[in-house]
């Protein structure tokens, strides 16, 4: 833990899918999961789905690997205080951060997650000022492993899509997405092989031609108000429904993707590599009582 008296933090948003941003660019700063789960708390902490940890690459051992490629690394956990793979919506936010930190500008960039390298590219502000661009970030590609799965909400059982974004994502089509219920708690699924160490679920509607809406349970977290590497789950599950598949037709397919929290727009290139652009909001900063947080330490 540090030894300054008081520790900075930000708040920030993608979609809603909100996070508790903590600038520590040499990782000295100690955040064991019950730490996390503090800060994440909504009534004794100040409250998240999750919590960007900034840290530059040289100075993570989980990171130094990709120092080369990307300066920064996003030491993401979710809101139970466990560590994560990938958020989609954090990268937009870190980016976010970078940026109003002064460590990056307008442009491309390159962010390092436990998923690998992740492009991003912040757009340019709208002429004549207002709310800044929306964040780009490359994905990856998907992955889509064989196997039945189903997911189940009380009485209701529905066949989903396996898919990998670097995270697992079991994605079912409904009629209606009160179906997904409250949610609180993960779906059940089956067979319990095809996550070992747990999924997130997305439940998905029909809103118009390449327009979806979701409800999600992200693992560890809880319903958010949105996940991206879920709405990129959700796109790539919808087109191969669809009987689009970019890497056969040569053309790319881009789906809007509707979230409690707002909207996504994600494309799948010929080359399997999809890209999810949305808004990224810093809403607060200030400083984290480094004596209440070492409580959580000991």
């Amino acid at each position: 833990m540090s030894t300054r008296a008081r520790i900075a933090f930000l708040k920030g948003h993608g979609t809603e899918n909100d996070f508790v941003i903590v600038p520590d660019p040499e990782n000295t700063i100690e955040l064991p999961p019950a730490a996390v789960a503090a800060l994440c708390d909504r009534r004794a902490g100040i409250g998240g789905d999750g919590l960007l940890h900034v840290v530059r690459s040289a100075a993570h051992p989980e990171a130094r690997h990709m120092a080369s490629e990307a300066e920064w690394f996003m030491d993401y956990r979710n809101g139970d205080g466990s560590v994560a793979e990938m958020c989609g919506n954090g990268v937009r936010v870190f980016a976010r951060y970078l940026q109003r930190a002064g460590h990056v500008a307008e442009g491309d960039l390159a962010v390092a997650t436990r998923g690998g390298v992740k492009t991003v590219h912040i757009a340019k502000t709208a002429s004549g000022g207002g709310s800044a661009g929306d964040v780009t970030v490359g994905m990856g590609k998907a992955l889509l492993p064989e196997g039945d799965v189903t997911v189940s909400v009380g009485e209701r059982s529905w066949p989903a899509r396996n898919v990998n974004m670097g995270n697992p994502h079991a994605v079912a089509f409904v009629d209606d997405l009160a179906h997904a219920g409250n949610l609180y708690a993960p779906p059940p699924f089956s067979p319990a092989s095809a996550y070992p160490d747990g999924v997130n679920v997305e439940f998905v509607v029909d809103r118009g031609p390449r327009h979806v809406a979701l409800r999600v349970h992200e693992r560890g977290s809880g319903e958010t108000r949105s996940c991206g590497t879920g709405a990129c789950a959700v796109a790539v599950a919808t087109a191969r429904r669809d009987g689009a598949d970019p890497a056969v037709t040569g053309t790319p397919v881009t789906y809007t993707v509707d979230v409690p929290g707002g909207t996504l727009v994600i494309t799948e290139r010929p080359d399997g590599e999809i890209e999810m652009t949305g808004p990224a909001v810093i809403v607060a900063e200030g400083e984290i009582d480094a004596e209440w947080l070492e409580s959580f330490v000991r």
